[in-house]
């Protein structure tokens, strides 16, 4: 297949961890030959005995696992299910996607067999596939914030960083409102002054406390205006 291509084996600068003679590769039911896997920390490789193969980035790959089902495929093998196409059908999704809709989401998926002569090296090789994937997580993956403000970090702030929201009293919050601002609390103190006067007056009793919660509800108010 066109994909195929000359290249150095991985060696132990690249964190070989596994290397499988005797193994065939299968791409989509379609033999490739037999050669030998290497499974290493920067990449997955495969090349035939004329040095030609293919190398596989794990942030491609999509999943892994050791296939024993001998109905699915008639030798146990390593199944690897990449997000790309390879070969042929990468000149044909070209081609389709000319002719599709350029909003299509669907990705592209090649499946992978890689069939070891000696079947009990399996685990060792599903292993080291697990170990090498590990060290390339999907960024994708991690948990992200839609919220695109800034938030309040409690921690710096016990630690003497970062700033927090100012909040006036009722005397402080008077000299930095606006005009409008002062207008508007004119307003809205009038109908609360009526509003907890009534209560007040049902209640038959006007305390301290009392006096000292309105003044709050004041503060609270003065606040709204200001942001």
């Amino acid at each position: 297949m066109s994909f195929l291509r000359s290249f150095p084996p991985p060696g132990s600068a690249e964190g070989l961890r596994q290397q499988q003679p005797n193994t065939e590769a299968v791409l989509n039911g379609k033999g490739l030959g037999t050669g030998t896997l290497y499974i290493a920390e920067s990449r997955l490789s495969w090349l035939d005995g004329s040095g030609l193969g293919f190398s596989l980035e794990y942030p491609t790959i999509s999943l892994h696992a050791v296939s024993r089902d001998l109905n699915a495929y008639p030798r146990e093998h390593l199944y690897v299910m990449v997000n790309a196409k390879f070969g042929e059908e990468l000149k044909e999704s070209v081609a389709d996607e000319e002719e599709e809709d350029s909003d299509d989401d669907i990705e592209p998926i090649a499946e992978f067999r890689f069939v070891p002569s000696d079947k009990s090296a399996l685990e060792a090789m599903f292993t080291a596939m697990c170990e090498c994937q590990a060290l390339h997580p999907d960024p994708e993956d991690e948990d992200s914030d839609d919220y695109d403000g800034e938030e309040y970090d409690v921690e710096a702030h016990e630690q003497g960083q970062g700033d927090i929201p100012t909040f006036y009293t009722y005397e402080e919050g008077l000299s930095h409102l606006t005009a409008e601002g002062q207008a508007t609390l004119e307003r809205l103190e009038g109908m609360l002054s009526q509003s907890v006067s009534s209560q007040y007056n049902m209640a038959g009793v006007r305390t301290e406390d009392s006096i000292r919660d309105y003044e709050d509800l004041l503060a609270v108010t003065i606040a709204v205006l200001q942001t």
